[in-house]
């Protein structure tokens, strides 16, 4: 199926061009002394608090970033983003659970980061896992080691890590890596910098360690159109871009050909409110335009596409989630996050993690079209049917369809009449979600770590509180 673009060829480049006048004229502030010594090794110039970029070290550095990432789960399961194929993996960082049985929510807490990677490692369509929940049982210094640590045991799926901000949890993750295998294999790492065009000393001696490590890298800036960005969805791609591209050039410096997952997560603000809206049907063109980018410098793209400002699993989740993952995937991203996301990101829930599943199932088949070849059109089929019996329900070629999906088959929508659907309780999509999920905590098993890896685990964190944890 071909791919819907938003943008013209001149459109992308204009943005690339505007990207390019922001890093060498307007300036991204920076002011961590080991990387500006970098920089303005490779010809940066810095002014005041500000580092420019010349034109031509980003173009090198585009051209030098590795393009594609291979990341092992210690079941051995490998995927490959950028192989033309459309992953999903879930949102990362909830504070919040919404429990969509009692329609409560309440804060996360350890339990939920096991629970919620056990509830993704059983559903076929969440490819990649990334710890779900910040739990508020733990010191916010160990926070993102934690939610790495308790996922770690809970899927034999690949497991991205959770995003850093400092140098030292960096370190920390790649030892945890370890315990499974090669770092450089089973292990990705994001981090934000701060919009506009900003990233702070601990942000960029964290970009240091990740590149000397050699661990493929995600850029996550998340500008808000119109508070922290340009109104414009074209304006703030052009902002994103150059928050991007500013962090890979580091990495690049540091390590030529480090792995580069091209990420965006512009959303735009709520005029009447000043909240970031991730539920408009703009979300959904700007990660378009992010995949349209990203893709026109090689780079394999993860947007959000499962994004709602809901606050509960109702009308407005379904339409706002729906749109905002079939557009970006119609434009060709290479993964969409946000499996499970709720209230902008604030919030998540495992009957809504069920639901997404299905949805994935459903953007997947959209995605692949459909064929009009001979053998599909079937017309010496019409011509045997009302030469024969009149009914194509016998017919082989029906059922090699069937067999391919040219029909989805759901396991959650309602597709009975209103007798059968009275007679069997009338259940819902929600409420089949939610009894999922419970069947998913009772009954599925994930083969656990070796006590040998559980004990160093434990000993990482030991010594990840020591060196982290202020003294109360």
């Amino acid at each position: 199926m071909g791919q819907l673009n938003f943008l013209s060829e001149d459109d992308v480049k204009r943005i690339h061009n505007a990207t390019l006048r922001i890093l060498n004229e307007v300036g991204y502030v920076w002011t961590h002394k080991e990387s500006l010594e970098i920089l303005t090794g490779a010809g940066c110039k810095i002014k005041g608090n500000r580092v420019y970029f010349p034109p031509e070290l980003v173009e090198d550095s585009i051209q030098k970033a590795g393009k594609r990432t291979t990341i092992r789960g210690r079941g051995g399961m490998t995927k490959t983003l950028g192989d033309g194929n459309l992953y999903f993996h879930n949102l990362g960082g909830a504070r919040d659970i919404y429990d969509a049985k009692t329609g409560n929510h309440r804060i996360a807490q350890l339990q939920d980061v096991r629970d919620s990677t056990r509830v993704l490692d059983a559903l076929e369509n969440c490819n990649t896992i990334t710890p779900f929940f910040t739990p508020q049982d733990v010191p916010g210094e160990l926070m993102s080691l934690a939610m790495y640590r308790h996922a770690l045991p809970f899927t034999t799926k690949p497991l991205q890590g959770p995003g850093v901000q400092y140098g030292p949890e960096t370190k920390f993750a790649v030892q945890m890596a370890e315990v499974i295998g090669n770092p450089k294999e089973v292990l990705t790492l994001a981090l934000s910098p701060v919009s506009p065009l900003t990233i702070p000393d601990h942000e960029a001696e964290a970009v240091i360690e990740i590149a000397r490590a050699g661990i493929a890298f995600g850029a996550l800036p998340c500008p808000t159109a119109g508070a922290t960005g340009p109104m414009t969805i074209s304006g703030s791609i052009a902002q994103q871009n150059a928050e991007t591209l500013a962090v890979v050039i580091l990495a690049q410096l540091v390590n030529p050909g480090l792995p580069i997952i091209y990420c965006g997560r512009l959303a735009m603000m709520e005029p009447r409110m000043g909240s970031s809206v991730w539920g408009g049907v703009e979300l959904g063109l700007a990660s378009a335009g992010t995949v349209q980018l990203g893709h026109h410098y090689g780079f394999t793209v993860n947007v959000y596409g499962f994004s709602t400002n809901a606050h509960t699993i109702d009308a407005q989740d379904g339409f706002e989630r729906g749109l905002n993952a079939a557009i970006p995937a119609l434009a060709g991203a290479d993964e969409l996050s946000g499996i499970g996301e709720m209230e902008a990101g604030v919030m998540g829930s495992y009957a809504q993690m069920v639901l997404d599943n299905e949805l994935a199932s459903s953007i997947l088949r959209l995605r692949r079209g459909f064929s009009a070849d001979e053998d599909a059109l079937g017309v010496d089929i019409i011509a045997a049917v009302m030469d024969g019996s009149r009914n194509f329900l016998g017919q082989k070629h029906t059922m090699k369809y069937l067999k391919a999906g040219e029909v989805q088959l759901t396991k959650l929508a309602e597709r009975n009449s209103w007798e059968t659907w009275e007679r069997k309780g009338k259940q819902g999509m929600v409420e089949r979600a939610i009894d999922e999920a419970e069947k998913i905590l009772r009954e599925h098993q994930v083969e656990p770590l070796e006590p040998q890896q559980e004990q160093e685990l434990d000993k990482i964190m030991e010594a990840a509180e020591k060196e982290l944890v202020k003294k109360r």
